[in-house]
């Protein structure tokens, strides 16, 4: 089967994304200064959902499976939270918000913030421990927003 002309994105590279990823998230586990890049991914789900770029929104739904498994959450929490703030809060933030980095600030609060509350109520409701917390989400949040301001 032929690619078309204008998707010439090459899938060989994508994989060897997803490798890179997998080591440095391994790394970011034993290496607590090195950020998860879960902001970032957060970034990339919503450029790929707006371009209606599938094998990119499929590439980084894995990439997010692989973030909650190395950290301990429930499969397919985060994929489920980033879609829902993708559909319901982040067009009111863009309609109300003019300033493009108050927008990218946002993104990764929600996507760090907001997924604790996710993962605290989903604890709740299935009798888990509830997720722990550490103050290098500080941090990531800081190291993340300068990331995201380069992309």
């Amino acid at each position: 089967m032929q690619r078309s002309i204008p998707n010439q994105k090459s899938i060989k590279n994508s994989f060897i994304y997803i490798v890179l990823f997998i080591v440095y998230e391994s790394l970011s586990s034993i290496y607590l200064f090195l950020p998860p890049l879960f902001g970032v991914l957060f970034v990339l789900l919503i450029n790929a959902l707006n371009k209606n770029d599938t094998i990119s929104v499929v590439l980084i739904a894995f990439c997010l499976i692989i973030f909650e498994v190395e950290k301990g959450y429930i499969l397919f929490s985060s994929i489920i939270y980033l879609l829902m703030i993708y559909k319901f809060v982040l067009p009111k933030i863009i309609q109300n918000t003019s300033c493009d980095s108050c927008i990218k600030i946002s993104y990764i609060l929600f996507a760090y913030i907001g997924f604790y509350l996710v993962n605290a109520f989903f604890s709740n409701i299935f009798l888990l421990p509830p997720p722990s917390v550490n103050y290098y989400i500080i941090y990531y949040i800081v190291i993340e927003f300068f990331i995201v301001s380069l992309l």
